[in-house]
């Protein structure tokens, strides 16, 4: 969700304005939530606030933005109704944040990618103008974008007192006391850790997949050459002896898959991650005929039956029955993703 630093950085470092496009305020039915975005320049357009004519409209706003603020900078909020006149069906509105970046935004934009590069939560707010009776607002000169932390009871710091309930529990569009909306929106790295051990067919075509989603990989193989020579950013490679070890330092919530080029490291890949109790996810490719040979041998090695029901062979939703790389790929992820949603929804929410 957060690609459009990585990008923003790169094209701010070579002198080149670009427009972040957020989703502040979303009201009714919509095609994204808040906090989606899209980075759009003179060209070319990075990720997608939900495709369609909203998607048309915010980036010939955005161009307009860039023609007529790109040196200086600018700010503008727009609200937009999904029904007819917008040529979309959806039935409820938008409300978008334009922001022009430029060199000068350059500091900010690297802090945050560094902060994210260690793990690290940052609250980013940004003021824009008063609306008018259109609620339609420009500011050309905001103030700068600051960047905070959380404070001791999980509330941002904010600049005014909040006069307006939050409408989303990671990005906020509120007004200060003194007319002016803000944006606050909590950029948090992903939570949704996967491990993925093996990087024969299967493994590089997963990744190829999980590349396009907001996840971080740690993809772990004891063999070196297996690695392509250059992964996605959201990939981290382990080549290493002691792929156990890389169970052990996975963080709490890991969504475990085993699928390596050797059975005998499998049960000792499995063994281990059984020995934990905080997995989100834990798979292992094969078929029923191998689940029932771990479960035996598993069993000798001390693994309590009860826990056989944590592991998931065969891997991938139901009714997929492709044999091809790319084809377990896509029934891989989709699975990881319905579990994720299913945990999602179950966790207490978070107020920012």
């Amino acid at each position: 969700m957060h690609d459009w630093i990585e990008q923003a950085h790169r094209l701010l470092a070579r002198g080149e304005a670009a427009v972040l496009v957020t989703v502040a305020r979303v009201e009714g039915s919509a095609p994204r939530e808040a906090g989606a975005c899209i980075l759009v320049t003179r060209e070319h357009v990075w990720q997608t606030i939900g495709g369609g004519h909203l998607e048309w409209r915010a980036m010939e706003v955005a161009r307009c933005l860039l023609r007529q603020y790109g040196q200086q900078g600018g700010r503008h909020v727009e609200r937009f109704s999904l029904g007819p006149s917008l040529g979309q069906c959806c039935g409820g509105a938008v409300t978008l944040a334009f922001e022009v970046l430029t060199l000068a935004d350059l500091g900010w934009v690297t802090t945050l990618g560094k902060r994210l590069a260690v793990g690290q939560t940052t609250l980013r707010s940004v003021a824009f103008g008063a609306p008018g009776a259109d609620a339609v607002c420009v500011a050309h000169q905001g103030g700068p974008v600051t960047l905070g932390e959380p404070d001791d009871d999980g509330a941002p710091v904010r600049p005014y007192t909040l006069t307006r309930d939050a409408d989303d529990a990671a990005c906020t569009f509120w007004q200060a006391e003194d007319g002016w909306l803000w944006l606050t929106e909590r950029i948090a790295p992903s939570d949704f850790h996967i491990v993925l051990f093996g990087a024969g067919h299967v493994g590089r075509a997963l990744v190829d997949v999980l590349a396009t989603l907001p996840c971080r990989v740690t993809w772990a193989d004891e063999r070196s050459e297996t690695f392509p020579a250059s992964v996605p950013s959201n990939v981290t490679v382990e080549s290493t002896d002691t792929p156990e070890a890389v169970v052990d330092d996975a963080p709490a919530g890991t969504y475990f898959l085993v699928m390596t080029h050797n059975h005998a490291l499998d049960q000792r890949l499995c063994e281990q991650i059984f020995k934990r109790d905080d997995f989100a996810y834990f798979g292992l490719i094969g078929s029923m005929t191998k689940r029932r040979q771990f479960e035996h041998r598993l069993r000798d090695r001390g693994v309590p039956a009860e826990r056989f029901e944590q592991m998931v062979c065969p891997i991938g939703v139901a009714g997929i029955t492709g044999k091809a790389p790319a084809t377990i790929a896509i029934a891989v992820a989709a699975q990881l993703l319905r579990v994720r949603e299913q945990q999602v929804r179950q966790a207490p929410a978070t107020a920012l």
